[in-house]
């Protein structure tokens, strides 16, 4: 089997000429395009979300010798994240080659953050399937760049963090609202209230209810100090 011309071109953006274009075909096959004969691409997440955990942890302890866990454990999270590895999708353009169903297409899915992550997860492990983990680890820091080197000194992600402030002040946890939606039905953006219980609030707008709920947490713990 070989490539289209779209995929091949995707796999240099990639930096990984596969010997089996079928693995990066099915990391690219979405649940809505599936079929007994044509499997989706979970299957390859799963597995991508582990090779690149191993390949970031081994990472971040060779950038930082001395760091200790309660250090590393944050910075791990923020490099693996959904919203990182979507970053990354966006960065190759890996939504221009995803294979959707009409549906999925319409609603927007080349451009929603989830897909994106999951599929940069599958692309992961279908080089590491195709290549071993050598091939894997070398994609994976090059995409990655200097996000390793200077990914934040706590990157503790704002609603954890904010979380955290409330509990140690012995509040309950804070609370997430939708104060607005606006923009068509395939790229919509949400507008998030973080509240307190002492009366705190913060608000941010963003393309999916979950950054705008850690967007408004990170607003609300500069207010507080935090």
């Amino acid at each position: 089997m070989k490539l289209s011309g779209d995929l091949q071109d995707f796999s240099t953006r990639l930096g990984h000429d596969f010997a089996k274009p079928d693995l990066l075909i099915r990391a690219l096959t979405h649940g809505s395009v599936s079929s007994p004969t044509r499997p989706d691409n979970q299957r390859l997440e799963f597995l991508g979300d582990r090779v690149l955990g191993l390949v970031m942890a081994q990472a971040l302890l060779a950038a930082d010798r001395e760091a200790a866990e309660g250090l590393l454990a944050p910075r791990f999270n923020a490099l693996v994240r959904k919203e990182t590895c979507a970053d990354v999708a966006r960065q190759i353009d890996l939504g221009a080659v995803l294979k959707l169903g009409r549906s999925e297409q319409m609603s927007g899915g080349r451009r929603k953050e989830a897909l994106l992550g999951d599929a940069m997860e599958a692309v992961i492990a279908a080089v590491y399937l195709d290549g071993g983990l050598p091939a894997a680890q070398s994609v994976i820091l090059t995409l990655w760049g200097d996000r390793i080197e200077t990914v934040e000194e706590d990157a503790r992600d704002p609603k954890t963090a904010l979380q955290e402030w409330a509990q140690a002040r012995k509040m309950p946890p804070p609370s997430y609202v939708e104060t607005g939606r606006r923009g068509p039905d395939h790229a919509p953006e949400f507008t998030i209230e973080v509240r307190l219980q002492d009366g705190s609030t913060a608000s941010a707008t963003a393309k999916s209810k979950r950054a705008a709920e850690q967007d408004a947490a990170k607003v609300l713990l500069g207010k507080l100090g935090g």
